[in-house]
């Protein structure tokens, strides 16, 4: 690497080396190209240049803690098998910010040190193993394996629905639970479902399709298709869930800010014996005619925080990991009314 290095921002200059045990893992650290290397300069504000097995930091004497922090928890995501992009990138740098970060992942029996073993907290699935990439990520993943009924709350791109559908898969696949049933109401935009074309298999599917999107990213496409076939993975709208009890299954409902107060009462009312139910939704954003006030998300919330058995977990915009542009457009609707 030979790249014009990036000033200071503050503080006297500092420079310090790092060096890894595992010199053949450097390139998929350091990405094609140094893509990954390129994109931690541009937001710590430091140069990282590689000498085989050392690395060295240059910058301001905070950029450069933060950024040997941020290179050494990457690398160990490296041992773990873990693919790094830019996504990851901001995640572990926003994540290194918080006061818990430094033993976030190896806080339960990890005793082989940074990157030694597998993060307590992680999700396998058929297709991928799922760690958490942000603080809340994290609360939010040790909340689905411990409570009986979760409230995921916030933003766009937080991972809510995902972290939930690959949960409920790993149960499905492990045989925690028989049944995997993922349910939306159907309003989105002003859209009726008799004005859309076709049988309501057609009707219902385009509201569904994030939620087919997520199961195909956590199961080969083949085992989707048997599995919904056979009635262990059923996608639904939430008026298909009325008059059931839905017993040893994990049950999420997604897009719940676009309930009304008596369907999501019916909605957690199915919840049945050896079952986990997850409510996914944005309290501020919603479909229904009457506004935010007029949404069984947020009734819910007002009057069941406080129960036993159930949590809730609130996102905010610097939990959203998807492309980081993404963060950015939540954050300028939501300040244009502040």
């Amino acid at each position: 690497m030979s790249r014009k290095p990036v000033p200071a921002q503050q503080g006297e200059r500092s420079r310090t080396e790092v060096t890894f045990d595992r010199p053949q893992l450097l390139p998929q650290l350091f990405g094609e190209y140094d893509s990954n290397i390129l994109a931690m300069e541009e937001r710590l504000g430091v140069y990282i240049h590689a000498r085989g097995q050392r690395v060295v930091i240059e910058g301001s004497a905070e950029a450069v803690a933060h950024a040997r922090e941020v290179l050494q928890e990457l690398h160990s995501r490296v041992i773990r098998g873990e693919a790094i992009d830019t996504g990851l990138i901001d995640a572990v740098i926003a994540m290194s910010s918080e006061p818990t970060f430094s033993g976030i992942f190896r806080a339960e029996g990890d005793e082989g040190g940074a990157g030694g073993n597998a993060p307590p907290i992680m999700i396998r699935t058929r297709n991928k193993t799922i760690v958490p990439r942000s603080i809340t990520q994290t609360h939010y993943m040790r909340a689905l394996i411990s409570n009986d009924i979760i409230f995921a709350l916030g933003p766009a791109g937080t991972g809510k629905t995902y972290l939930a559908v690959a949960q409920a898969v790993a149960q499905l696949i492990t045989g925690s639970v028989k049944r995997l049933i993922l349910s939306r109401p159907a309003v989105e935009a002003g859209e009726r479902l008799g004005f859309l074309p076709g049988d309501m298999k057609d009707k219902v599917d385009p509201y569904l399709r994030p939620l087919y999107d997520a199961l195909y990213d956590c199961l080969p496409a083949e085992q989707v298709e048997r599995r919904i076939a056979s009635g262990e993975i059923e996608i639904a709208p939430i008026a298909f869930m009325r008059g059931r009890t839905l017993a040893d299954a994990f049950v999420i409902l997604d897009e719940a800010q676009n309930t009304t107060p008596m369907q999501m009462k019916m909605f957690l009312t199915r919840f049945g014996a050896n079952s986990r139910m997850v409510v996914c939704g944005d309290p501020k954003q919603t479909d229904l005619p009457g506004g935010p006030s007029a949404s069984g998300l947020n009734d819910a919330v007002n009057k069941l925080e406080g129960i036993e058995g159930m949590a809730f977990v609130r996102f905010g915009i610097g939990d959203v990991v998807r492309h980081p542009i993404v963060g950015r457009i939540v954050d300028a609707y939501e300040n244009e009314h502040a």
